[in-house]
């Protein structure tokens, strides 16, 4: 399992960014896909997750509404749209499989540095 991640950044307060997760040896069909971060000394979060069961969305509160995460297969590749970025969603970005219903992060890509400043 390979998972590459990129276009993290420097943006300002209300400003948007798209992160995409390129993926190899694995299947969305088969496992759960999600973006984690963690921002230092601050605990890591599951930011959000489709599901392979039935390809449903979750995310975390702070960012509903603001964040949209969807999947391209044909390129298998997932993306994480950022909008209306806050200085609090600054962290280190990755993606990673597990799971089926829920994400469990057992296999983590690369991390892409997310700064937004106020």
């Amino acid at each position: 399992v390979q998972l590459q991640a990129s276009g993290g950044g420097l943006v300002q307060a209300g400003g948007s960014l798209r992160l995409s997760c390129a993926a190899s040896g694995v299947s969305f069909d088969v496992y759960a896909i999600g973006w984690f971060r963690q921002a230092p000394g601050k605990k890591l979060e599951e930011v959000s997750c489709i599901r392979s069961t039935d390809g449903s969305t979750y995310y975390f509160e702070p960012v509903e509404g603001r964040f949209t995460m969807s999947i391209d297969k044909a390129k298998n590749t997932v993306y994480l749209l950022m909008n209306s970025l806050k200085p609090e969603d600054t962290a280190v970005y990755y993606c990673a499989v597990g799971g089926a219903s829920y994400c469990t992060g057992d296999y983590r890509g690369q991390e892409t540095q997310v700064t937004v400043s106020s």
